[in-house]
Order: C-alpha cells, then structure tokens, then sequence
C-alpha cells in the first residue's frame, strides 16, 4: 500500500502551507499529492503549481468537477498537466452534487452515471489524440448540421495512459466505476466495512468488464491527528464530519448520509442531518458517533496509526491519502512524518 496526500482546496490563507506539506511529502516518498475543488479554488492551477516545486510525487485531481468543463476542455488540461509535471498527473473526476453542479455552473445534475460514463469515454478518446466523432446521449461531438469536423488533440500527453479515477461513493457508481475507470477515490473508508461498502462493488464492475482488481487503485482519503487522547483528537474531525453527513448535498440526495446510513449509522444519520439542515452545527457535530469518526480516520499514536494502516491494506486499499490535522504548518509536517513513520512500521513502505 502507498501513501499519498490530499490537500483539500486552496484559496484560504494557508496556500504557503499547503506547498510546504506537498514538498515534504515529495521528500518522504509519498507517491501523489491530491488538490481538490469546488466553488473557490481550481484544481489545475493549484496541480501545476505544486508539480512546478516538486520532483518525483505524482499530481492528482480530486476532483475536476464533471459540470464545470466540456470533456474536450478535461481532456486538453490533463494533457497539458502531464506533459507540465514530466508525467507525473493523475486525472480524478466526479460529477459534485446538485447544489454545485446547477446552483454555480448552471448543469442539470441529471443521469449522473450515464453523463459519467459518456463523459470517460469522450476524455478517454481525446487524450489517445483519436479524431474525436461522439454520438451519445449528453454529446454529441461535432455537432450536426453546422462548421464542426472532427479534430484531434494537438497537445502530445507525457504518457500514452494518463490513470483515471472516479470520486465514487454510492453502490451503483462504485460498479461502474471499477467497469470503466484506473482507480476510485473514496471518503469516509471504515477498514471494517470497506468490503461491504466499497470493494465488493468495484469488484463487480471490474468482472463486468473483464478485469481483476490487479492494478486498480483503491484510493481512500482519511484524516490523521497524532496523540495519545483518542476522543479528543475524534472531536477535531466532528465538524468536518458533520458537514458531510449533515450538510453536503440535499436532504434527498446526500450520498455521504446515505454512506454512513450503510455503515449501520441509521438513526445518527438521520439525527446529524436534521440538526444540521437546521441550522445547529453544534447539535450536529455532537451527534457524530465516535465509533464512526475513529473508524474512518487514523487516530492516536504511531503504533496505533500503523495497526489501523496495516488493516486498510488487507482491506484492499492500495494508495491510501493522509488529511494530516493541525492549526499550524508544524503540526501537519508532524502529522505527515508520523504517516511515513507509521506506514515504515506496519511494513507497508
């Protein structure tokens, strides 16, 4: 199992921050580097940012938002930023949620899972430089019956395979994305019912296509936070938590509320969303069980931290990526060290 970093969206004052972590992971041997977005920060300007002040760490995206560019724009950018880092980009997309996807970007957030697949499938054939001709539901590419003609990507890509993940969390996009995708981004992995809620889905979208699970990255984000006092370090990720089970998305389509209802949360679920839709974050970052936050974090000292680490690799994780927690820049480098310290003791790097 190898190690990565996810630095979370940039933009909030702590971007200097970010670029010390990402360069010290790059010295400790971490193997990529995730930037995300939403509303604020973009991603690519913050990947080929980091790819310019590293060396050897890989760059990823997690994710670029599938409402917010043409999949000939995604195809144009992973291309430039894989021949930008010296081959070193890793393409992560995911189609947001309903609030982003039509309240920002103006996007029907309809047929996720066809819009994903065609979407793939229309990068896909603009990264091997084919001239690119698409009919499908969502695009149609050239558009009939105007100037349009086909062309191909001017841009020669570093690599001939630019790897593709999916930010993946229900049943149905967890299948399809082992059917079509190089890896799955996940959030909130419990190492206990990763077989259950994730892998076995993937699985099965991997036969669906022929395929094993040789070489497809299960690719989990998980926050970090070293001490000894396990509840209180639990307590620093509850309003993260909350935020997600409670707060991201609608009351009918929250596919992190519906994860941790899966994960046999179902009345805490329930609890944390009411509280916090109405407006008591505190009410609602209480009600996160601890069972729950412990479970899909790494939590205490290095040898704890290596115990849970070595359990998400029989679990199946093959890249698993550190949130490392602190007010300062110290105390994430710390963080970061203990990931590698922790990871060298469990015999995984």
């Amino acid at each position: 199992m190898r190690l990565g970093i996810n630095l979370g969206y940039w933009g909030a004052g702590m971007d200097a921050d970010n670029l010390a972590v990402a360069r010290e992971a790059d010295r400790l041997g971490y193997s990529v580097c995730w930037a995300a977005e939403a509303y604020g920060s973009d991603a690519p300007t913050v990947l080929a940012w980091v790819a310019a002040h590293t060396e050897r760490i890989d760059v990823g995206s997690a994710i670029f938002q599938i409402p917010a560019r043409t999949p000939a724009m995604t195809a144009m950018t992973a291309a430039t930023l894989d021949s930008l880092s010296g081959g070193r980009f890793r393409l992560g997309l995911g189609v947001s949620g309903p609030q982003v996807s039509e309240g920002w970007y103006g996007v029907k957030f309809d047929k996720p899972l066809s819009r994903t697949r065609e979407y793939v499938e229309i990068v896909r054939k603009a990264m091997s430089r084919e001239r690119l001709a698409y009919e499908g539901e969502h695009w149609t590419l050239p558009l009939p019956g105007g100037p349009g003609k086909p062309i191909k990507l001017t841009v020669h890509p570093q690599r001939e395979h630019i790897p593709l993940y999916i930010a993946a969390i229900g049943p149905k996009n967890l299948e399809q994305t082992g059917e079509i995708a190089d890896g799955a981004l996940l959030l909130f992995p419990s190492a206990g019912r990763l077989e259950e809620t994730a892998i076995r889905y993937l699985r099965a979208g991997r036969e669906k296509a022929g395929l094993t699970m040789e070489g497809f990255d299960v690719s989990p984000t998980v926050p970090l936070a070293l001490g000894d006092d396990v509840s209180a370090l639990a307590d620093v990720f509850r309003p993260y938590t909350a935020l997600y089970v409670g707060g991201m998305g609608s009351r009918k389509q929250n596919f992190y509320n519906q994860l941790a209802q899966r994960m046999g949360y179902e009345k805490q679920a329930a609890e944390i969303q009411e509280k916090y839709l109405a407006g008591d974050k505190k009410g609602a970052a209480a009600a996160v069980p601890l069972e729950l936050i412990d479970s899909t974090s790494l939590l205490g000292s290095v040898e704890r931290i290596a115990d849970r680490m070595s359990a998400y690799a029989a679990a199946g994780v093959t890249t698993l990526n550190l949130n490392p927690a602190g007010f300062t820049l110290e105390d994430r480098l710390a963080g970061l060290r203990a990931g590698a310290e922790a990871a060298s003791l469990a015999g995984l790097a």
